[in-house]
Formats: C-alpha cells, sequence, structure tokens
C-alpha cells in the first residue's frame, strides 16, 4: 500500500510540475518574438469570441455598491462585451468609432461617458442604419457627439474602433445585442501601430469624405 501511494504522488508531483512548467514558459513565449528576442515593445493582442452565453450584471461592475441582488439572473464574470466596454471606457483623448450600425445601449452609453469626459468622439455608421429599429444613433446626436454616414448605395461595412491613435479594435462583430449574445463573431484588440495607423488613416480619410457639406444637393 505504502509503494502505491508514493508512486501516486510522485505522478501527482510530475503533473503539478509539468502544469507550471506550461505556465512559464506560456509567460516566456509572451515576452519573446519569433526569433528568441525578448519583446520590449510593449506591444499586445488581445482576442475576444462571442457569443457572449450570459449578459453581465451592470450593478456589479460598475456600481459603488455592487450587486445586491440575491440570486442575479446576470453573470457575475467577465463578457467579452464587458472587456470591450472596459477598452472604450479608457480612451482619454480621441474615440473613433466606424461600424456598420449601433443598436447595443452598453455600447452606446459608453461612448457618450467617453465624450461627456472630454474625449473627442468620431462616430461613422452606414447610411441604411440611422434609423433603423433600436438604433442609438440618435441619442448620441442629442447629447452632442458627432454622427456621420456615408452617401453611397453600397454599404459602410466596417467595424472597427480606434482609440487615443493607439489601440484598434476590429473584427465581424456588429454593435447589435444579437450578435453579441447570438452571433458567432470575433473582435482583435491590438496597440500594434502597424495595424492601428493605417485604421486610423482610413477613418480620416471617410471622416473627411462624408463630410455633410459636400454632400448639399
Amino acid at each position: 500500500m505504502a509503494y502505491w501511494i508514493k508512486y501516486v504522488g510522485i505522478l501527482l508531483s510530475l503533473g503539478l510540475a509539468s502544469e507550471i512548467t506550461y505556465y512559464v514558459y506560456k509567460k516566456l513565449k509572451h515576452n519573446y518574438s519569433r526569433d528568441g528576442t525578448k519583446n520590449t515593445s510593449g506591444i499586445f493582442h488581445e482576442i475576444l469570441f462571442f457569443p457572449d452565453k450570459l449578459v453581465a450584471c451592470k450593478a456589479y461592475f460598475e456600481a459603488k455598491t455592487g450587486c445586491q441582488v440575491a440570486n442575479c439572473s446576470y453573470t457575475h464574470e467577465e463578457t467579452g462585451l464587458r472587456t470591450l466596454v472596459n477598452y472604450i471606457r479608457g480612451a482619454k483623448q480621441t474615440l473613433d468609432v466606424c461600424v456598420f450600425c449601433i443598436c447595443c445601449h452598453e455600447l452606446a452609453d459608453v461612448v457618450v461617458e467617453a465624450y461627456e469626459k472630454g474625449v473627442v468622439v468620431r462616430v461613422m455608421v452606414d447610411n441604411e442604419q440611422l434609423e433603423i429599429s433600436g438604433s442609438q444613433v440618435g441619442k448620441l446626436r442629442r447629447k452632442g457627439i458627432q454622427v456621420r454616414h456615408d452617401y453611397s448605395s453600397f454599404l459602410l461595412h466596417h467595424k472597427f474602433v480606434v482609440i487615443d491613435n493607439q489601440i484598434l479594435i476590429t473584427g465581424s462583430l456588429n454593435w447589435t445585442r444579437s450578435a453579441i449574445t447570438g452571433n458567432h463573431e470575433n473582435i482583435i484588440i491590438t496597440n500594434n501601430p502597424e495595424l492601428c495607423v493605417p485604421f486610423q488613416a482610413e477613418f480620416d480619410k471617410l471622416w473627411d469624405l462624408y463630410e455633410p457639406s459636400k454632400h448639399l444637393k
């Protein structure tokens, strides 16, 4: 019996050691580039997949007292939407949003929040999505946020955000509740300048192209 106890103990120790080794390996790999040199650039990438299985409890994450509801039906764990909201909330100077449509009120609310704390906010959407059911565009405009749209029979089908000219959020995700909680979607978040710079240039180009005075008849 003692032999088997010792044998099992050895196996468990080896298993734990291998888990620790793998964890350390992942941490080191994150800090080094493919050629083996240490990554000191500060560049990061984060990938989110949807749908979110549950909707996050807003009170739990944002209220000073937290969630006070017993057996709350919302989740108290981070979700893709919460992560996205937190990145947008981190904007300090500029927030450029170029998406097909805006129907998710949580995302619209955090854009308004950024604007009200002094961030320069610019929003672009597809012209056919301005007044669809659930559109949050009217709310953004009433708050004073600049919202432009295309003047084309084709779609403005982008889905990207540039924060402070330094962080890019892009992927397949539309800003709708069905996309967040129902569809199979993805977004990637990065501060890699090789990606951020061209997306910022694309936004600036479209913002100038669809300046309303250029399309007066």
